[in-house]
């Protein structure tokens, strides 16, 4: 069986390690407790986050034991890792909440088998100020500190003597799992080099240099044009299906550009080397059918979704495609046309005449007219060409959707307002 070690390697997943020979060995050797931490900063992880998380999987996968800390006492007051400002501190409620939503994501991404998800509020909020200052600041030089790029960075914007000292609590997460859990790895994304090495530091000196602690980051995602993966003009791509609906989700990673796909299979998905390297061959001979991409969407939609999520998705991509809406359900509606231009309608049958002008579709009867003759109207997919047609909006997608296509692209999604009894 491959080193988990090569196949990161070969997927291009890592950026740094400790001791990488020692780390070799290890994982060859035995069954490595291994962690990553997220704070409860909102209450979902957005695929930027994912990424280290997809290498916790795959030690998972690989026999490894996966440890993932929920940082409900780093997250009270903030990691100054990645940012330019000071954080605005949450409320202890709000926490609470992101912490729950959380730990309920990550328990449906990795399953049961060979996972540990722990909460690090459960040990820090035990430790007294004096203790703290006693049994843990006194291992940490301020030097060392500030020559930190996590906190190197901030000194001329300014920062806290409280987000100063997030590297010692998240050492202090590091020791904990290292003596209670028997975990000697701690992984992380690339800005998180720092804190990774100085909870190994705090190991070796609170426990022997003897003491085997490592630590690996992943390389900071960028795509081909230079820009931040995981953004789009809507702002971030989240896994909680209520932010970021399945249906976008999986149109996000099928419009990926073609100098990307090939590096996204290799984070994002499980396939098999042989298959990535089909995949990328495709790439370069049959770039228009865009195989990669729609193996990227299905992928990672059904990782994080499930496969259900996959054929809702294809559904309604199809359904677009080719114009024929009737096979959606409602939800699909939902998902499907949710950035389309929307407008409103009453819930009584209407002629198709005054419903178009009514909605606002058309400017005027007399365009409405025209475009009805001409067979330029479409409603729930089909074509109508009748002035006298009534429109039933109770007649499909459970009343509450029409919908209208004027031309072969322009849609409109009309919410019909219910009646109160």
């Amino acid at each position: 069986m491959e080193n988990i070690i090569d196949e990161l390697r070969w997927r291009g997943a890592i950026n740094q390690v400790t001791d990488e020979e020692g780390l070799y060995k290890l994982v060859n050797d035995k069954s490595v407790g291994l962690y990553c931490g997220t704070d409860p900063t909102g209450d979902s992880l957005h695929i930027g986050h994912l990424i280290p998380f997809m290498m916790l999987k795959r030690f998972q996968m690989a026999g490894h034991r996966a440890h993932i800390i929920i940082g409900g006492g780093t997250g009270s007051i903030g990691d100054p890792s990645g940012r330019n400002s000071e954080r605005t501190l949450q409320s202890m409620e709000t926490v609470h909440h992101n912490e729950e939503a959380l730990t309920a994501q990550m328990k449906k991404l990795f399953g049961a088998d060979n996972i540990t998800v722990v909460n690090n509020y459960e040990w820090l909020s035990k430790i007294d100020l004096l203790s703290f200052l006693r049994d843990y600041g006194k291992l940490f030089n301020i030097n060392t500190m500030l020559n930190k790029e996590v906190v190197a960075t901030r000194l001329e914007a300014g920062i806290s003597f409280t987000e100063f000292t997030y590297q010692i609590l998240q050492s202090v997460d590091f020791h904990h799992l290292w003596k209670e859990h028997d975990v000697q790895l701690q992984i992380g994304g690339a800005d998180q080099w720092g804190n990774i090495t100085s909870g190994i530091d705090l190991i070796h000196k609170m426990e022997g240099q003897e003491a085997q602690a490592y630590g690996l980051t992943i390389p900071l995602m960028v795509k081909a044009d230079g820009t931040k993966f995981g953004k789009t003009a809507g702002g971030a791509v989240w896994l909680d299906p209520k932010k970021t609906t399945p249906y976008e989700f999986y149109q996000f990673w099928l419009n990926q550009d073609d100098r990307d796909v090939v590096k996204y299979l290799k984070y994002f998905t499980f396939l098999s080397r042989a298959e990535i390297d089909e995949l990328a061959e495709k790439v370069k001979t049959q770039p228009e059918k865009r195989e990669a991409q729609r193996r990227l969407a299905e992928e990672v939609t059904e990782f994080v979704h499930g496969k259900d999520a996959v054929e809702q998705a294809e559904r309604i991509s199809q359904a677009l495609f080719s114009g024929d809406v009737k096979a959606l359900t409602a939800d699909d509606i939902e998902q499907g046309f949710k950035n389309m231009p929307s407008v409103e309608c009453s819930s009584e049958p209407t002629n198709i005449i005054e419903w178009l002008v009514d909605t606002g579709i058309e400017k005027s009867k007399r365009q409405a007219r025209e475009d009805v003759n001409n067979g330029a109207i479409r409603i729930n997919g089909d074509r109508i060409r009748d002035l006298e047609h009534v429109i039933d909006p109770a007649a499909m997608f459970d009343g509450r959707f029409v919908i209208a296509r004027r031309g072969k692209k322009r849609y409109f999604l009309a919410n019909v307002k219910q009646k109160f009894k």
